[in-house]
């Protein structure tokens, strides 16, 4: 094979590729690979410019043994650090003398990388929200069992904690469930019509004992005519009572919870027919920088108070996943002292 022939070879192939020859040389690589690596890499030997360890014995043992050798390499894009499989496979009769030269080639597998952290980060993360009540149900056990065992009012409180605690644990695998379901199926679209206003009217009236006991008002305002669209009638009523209840809890300070119903037949956000509903508060707001992590599983802007209100951390994930499903968007605005406006834009 002729050098130009070798060097449209490399040329051609769609991820890094170069071509380290038996000189321990790089005779040949793309333009993927000069992006990645340095431009003027040609003719450089290979340990100069792979100065990582690990792609270094990959190469040397491959040029070696004339077999496969397979390795990682590290880098980063500026933005993010990114993750590359280096495959090596040797091939005869090419480079100086003919003597033979290996092809290394970059798959980039950062996605797969951050996918697998994902999961690492997630089952850490039930561990720790799991481990934390019952722990504490162990000792108040322990507690019962032993000093507590013929205190009638230690037993009491000490059941009220743990039954606190217990439900704690039930609603975070009843939300765990959930977020894997409405997971699988965000890809398939609702097609059932149903009446926005009132699956809107159902949820307030469900949740008007949790508003009187934080003296809260929730107002609805809405077309008089119905609101119809394709959506999944639970899902919907999902969000909208995770909203709401956010709204009664969180920003219930400001006495009021306001939604509002809000057609149109041209929202900019669906490029055609759509309905926006906002969830309003008038509560000591969110601080701007966690608006952008508010749907991250387990992410809580203020840890502690969403624990003692028995929050999960994965209702706005919940949310996001079920609004994706139905062609949706979420935005979130909020200034402090001021109250938070949850606005889901929905196409119809």
């Amino acid at each position: 094979m002729s050098d130009d022939l070798l060097v449209e070879f490399v040329s051609a192939i769609p991820m890094p590729a170069l071509m380290v020859d038996q000189t321990e040389r790089i005779i040949a690589a793309n333009t993927d690979a000069k992006t990645l690596l340095a431009q003027n890499i040609v003719g450089r030997h290979f340990a100069t410019i792979l100065r990582q360890p690990q792609v270094i014995d990959a190469i040397e043992q491959a040029l070696h043994t004339k077999g496969p050798a397979k390795t990682r390499h590290l880098s980063n894009d500026g933005a993010q650090d990114t993750t590359f499989e280096v495959e090596c496979r040797y091939l005869n009769g090419v480079g100086a003398v003919s003597g033979g030269a290996l092809l290394a080639v970059f798959q980039d597998v950062t996605h797969v990388e951050q996918a697998s952290q994902m999961r690492r980060d997630f089952v850490a993360n039930v561990s720790h929200e799991l481990r934390t009540p019952l722990t504490a149900v162990m000792g108040f056990i322990e507690t019962l069992r032993g000093p507590a065992r013929d205190d009638a009012a230690a037993r009491e409180r000490f059941l009220h904690i743990m039954n606190d605690e217990a439900n704690r644990m039930n609603r975070l695998v009843g939300d765990l469930l959930s977020l894997n379901r409405v997971e699988s199926e965000e890809r398939v679209r609702p097609k059932e019509q149903l009446d926005l206003t009132g699956l809107l009217q159902s949820t307030l009236n469900s949740l008007r004992p949790l508003a009187e006991d934080a003296e809260v008002q929730l107002t609805l305002t809405a077309p008089e005519e119905p609101v119809s669209l394709a959506g999944d009638n639970d899902q919907l009523r999902q969000v909208f009572t995770n909203l709401i209840e956010n709204g009664i809890k969180y920003g219930g300070s400001g006495g009021s919870v306001e939604i509002r119903v809000l057609p149109s037949e041209r929202d900019s956000a669906m490029r055609g027919p759509g309905v926006r509903v906002q969830v309003i508060d008038k509560g000591p707001g969110i601080d701007a920088v966690h608006l952008p992590r508010l749907t991250e599983r387990f992410y809580r802007a203020d840890s502690h108070r969403s624990r003692q209100l028995g929050g999960t951390g994965l209702g706005l994930a919940i949310v996001k996943h079920i609004i994706n499903r139905h062609r949706g968007r979420l935005r979130v605005e909020s200034d402090l002292g001021k109250g938070t406006t949850f606005t889901v834009i929905l196409p119809r």
